[in-house]
């Protein structure tokens, strides 16, 4: 697989789906790619569960790319037949407020239903897709070191050197650091901030269980509250003050052959503080304890691998390129599991930069600046999810407020999905490349829907929880306020109700979607029209 001492176009250190992608892709358009990993396929791996946009960049770069592997990962059936029969399905995000020893309340749930028009989404069993996606990479003719600990990383003017604890060195004209939070080139370069500029503050407790039962059994909501689909038919959070659990089956589909669902707490430690006394997993049972809907859920469950405990998990990069030098989504910076938002966004980095690299590689010119839409890229992203994350940790104090949030961020990525797929079209229609390459031209780097009417709206949002973070607003004044404004905003798709906070499921049925385009055709923003009628614009 390898040959020591080589010299390679291009580097990649972690063979998660971030790397793998990325050197299927410079693999597939010829040049010569080595993967370097401290460990081995397969393996766990966190961020498994996908929103509508991932399933949408993913299709993006596997046409634009001509990696049709990359396309198997958008839907459930892709996974199902292409990869293995481990993965859950995913047709929902569903969220339940939870007291301290009381009933969870129907009237302080939230569901978004996936549309259909994306296809179905999966939980990814990440041992499987990641070693899929790294086979693909190698028979696209990747080179690969497993096991493989690099020891000093050599950043000169005219080739990076990359070299491991057994002696070996690999010479590239470039290199992309995919690994996470222990990079070493942000070791080598002494990038992460400290301290971070991030505002969310969460720590982590998880593992994967088996005997864990639906959510819906034991929620205990009469017929008329019922979602429109199964919570259990999605990934289920269980909300409380500062603090969220998911529940992310992989069982729950007809056939299913995993027994298994991936299981966790987010805490701020602001809150609840860490308590050494404890171990992970029994300081996880005082929090079960606390709930008696989810104590219920949990009564059976018993966890299959070792408890994983953290600190606070936010960190970020004061900078992520350079000459000859890529930092890749969580190499650089990571918020938070809530809205599934980690895989969408290391998709939209691969998509911005495999063109540039492969431009560059052609070109010979590694120059920083050539590189800086990815860093406004990959900085935005993380800046605009830390926003959206801390809000809705502010907002877990108060049911309206984080209704307003859950609307903000769920008519976003609608509105985002579909951005990106009219970029798509309009590339297909044309054989041009340049409608995809506009998506990097926005006036808000990172904002899932870089428009100027979602922005204004989400950064009033944004604003009202930090108010109520400072004590300057009450928070129920604050949902009161900002509801308001969702009622009246002229753009808020009427069609699926997210204009009208009182509808708790947001279910875009394919009747409701359909209604979109003709609402849309009529609207007096030219952006909405262009946007949402029938046809993508070809310019």
């Amino acid at each position: 697989m390898t040959t020591d001492n080589a010299t390679y176009d291009v580097t990649i250190i972690g063979t998660g789906l971030s790397g793998t992608i990325l050197g299927s892709i410079l693999a597939r358009h010829g040049f010569r790619v080595m993967l370097l990993d401290g460990t081995q396929h397969p393996r766990f791996a966190v961020g498994e569960s996908t929103i509508g946009q991932t399933l949408s960049v993913m299709r993006l770069i596997a046409t634009r790319y001509d990696v049709p592997e990359v396309a198997n990962l958008a839907s459930l059936d892709g996974v199902l037949t292409n990869i293995s029969s481990g993965h859950g399905r995913k047709s929902n995000f569903g969220f339940a407020f939870h007291h301290d020893g009381q009933e969870p309340d129907p009237r302080e749930t939230n569901m978004f239903r996936i549309p259909t028009g994306m296809g179905q989404a999966a939980h990814y069993f990440r041992q499987d897709t990641d070693a899929y996606m790294f086979h693909t990479a190698i028979r696209y003719g990747c080179d690969a070191r497993q096991n493989y600990r690099v020891e000093k990383i050599d950043l000169a003017a005219d080739e990076v050197t990359v070299t491991g604890a057994d002696g070996s060195a690999y010479r590239s004209r470039y290199l992309v650091d995919a690994s996470g939070f222990r990079s070493p080139l942000a070791q080598r370069l002494n990038l992460r901030e400290t301290p971070s500029r991030l505002k969310h503050h969460a720590r982590s407790i998880f593992t994967h269980m088996i005997g864990v039962e639906p959510a819906d059994d034991h929620l205990g909501f009469g017929p008329q509250d019922q979602p429109p689909v199964p919570f259990n038919d999605g990934t289920m959070h269980q909300i409380f003050d500062r603090g969220w659990m998911w529940i992310i089956p992989f069982n729950n589909r007809e056939g299913a052959t995993n027994p298994l669902c991936s299981v966790g707490i987010q805490l701020d430690p602001r809150r609840y503080p860490a308590r050494p006394e404890l171990s992970p997993e029994q300081e996880f049972w005082t929090h079960v304890d606390r709930f008696p809907a989810v104590k219920r859920q949990l009564a059976n469950a018993r966890s299959v691998r070792e408890w994983v405990g953290t600190d606070r998990m936010q960190y970020s990069s004061a900078r992520t390129t350079g000459h000859r030098w890529c930092l890749m989504s969580h190499a650089g910076g990571f918020i938070d599991p809530l809205f599934s938002r980690g895989l969408s966004n290391t998709c939209e980095v691969i998509n911005t930069l495999a063109w540039r690299l492969m431009e560059a590689l052609r070109d010979d010119d590694f120059s920083a600046e050539r590189f800086a839409p990815v860093e406004r890229l990959e900085q935005g992203l993380l800046d605009y999810n830390d926003q959206l994350v801390n809000s809705a940790f502010i907002a877990f104090g108060n049911y309206d407020l984080w209704n307003a949030v859950f609307r903000i961020w769920a008519a976003g990525s609608v509105l985002g999905g579909k951005h990106v797929l009219n970029a798509m079209i309009a590339a297909q229609r044309t054989g041009d490349d340049e409608p995809c390459r506009r998506l990097d031209d926005s006036p808000y780097p990172g904002l899932w829907c870089p428009i100027d009417f979602y922005a204004e709206l989400f950064d009033e949002v944004v604003a009202a929880c930090a108010a109520v973070d400072a004590g300057t607003e009450q928070a129920q004044q604050a949902g009161d306020r900002i509801n308001e404004k969702i009622r009246a905003a002229d753009w808020m798709l009427p069609p699926l109700e997210f204009n009208r906070p009182e509808v708790r499921y947001i279910d875009p049925t394919p009747e409701r979607m359909g209604a979109i385009a003709g609402w849309a055709a009529g609207h007096p923003r030219r952006a909405i029209r262009e946007l949402l009628a029938d046809a993508a614009p070809t310019h």
